[in-house]
């Protein structure tokens, strides 16, 4: 490149060009340009979940159609939920439901959970509860059952509730995992 530079220098005549000359003959085309930097630009976000289960992407086809056609900010945030990892996905106890739906305006209403639920033996009595969850533990589904409450699917619940009418929407606390404790106690 330095020899082509050197040649292209000197016209036929043997007489140096003038350097502005050069320049613009040279670098016409050039334009000086800025750094961007682009260790921003990849979007970070689950567009589908990572696990292979089926019935899971049948729920997440069934509520991407239900986020897509309904105005209905519940699909969307369901959707968004099917999506995550398990350990954003904590488990929440029959006690926390409880404690939630205890709060005024909440009665008769479904309570939804994207994960699992899980029983608490500190709590001695439980109201009649209908409860949607991914999947409840069987001791949580046995009391369940045994105080009238109801445990239905995500699929029942499109059914029942297609824009989310009706539903209390709660999740376990994600700082309770063990990963997440502090490693000096």
């Amino acid at each position: 490149l330095l020899a082509l530079l050197v040649l292209y220098s000197y016209n036929t005549n043997a007489n140096l060009l003038k350097r502005e000359d050069f320049h613009d003959q040279f670098f016409r085309f050039v334009k000086m340009g800025i750094d961007i930097n682009h260790k921003y630009d990849r979007k970070v976000k689950r567009t589908k979940p990572k696990s292979e289960d089926v019935y899971l992407a049948l729920l997440v086809k069934l509520y991407r159609f239900l986020a897509r056609r309904t105005q209905a900010k519940f699909n969307r945030i369901i959707l968004k939920r099917l999506f995550m990892s398990k350990i954003n996905r904590p488990p929440i106890s029959i006690a926390r439901i409880v404690r939630f739906m205890k709060k005024p305006g909440r009665e008769g209403r479904i309570s939804v959970i994207v994960g699992t639920v899980t029983d608490d033996q500190r709590i001695w009595e439980i109201p009649k509860l209908t409860i949607c969850a991914l999947r409840v533990t069987e001791r949580a589904r046995s009391r369940i059952l045994k105080a009238g409450g109801e445990i239905i699917t995500f699929d029942e619940l499109a059914l029942r509730s297609p824009t989310g009418k009706g539903t209390v929407l709660m999740q376990g606390r994600r700082t309770a995992s063990l990963a997440l404790r502090s490693p000096t106690g």
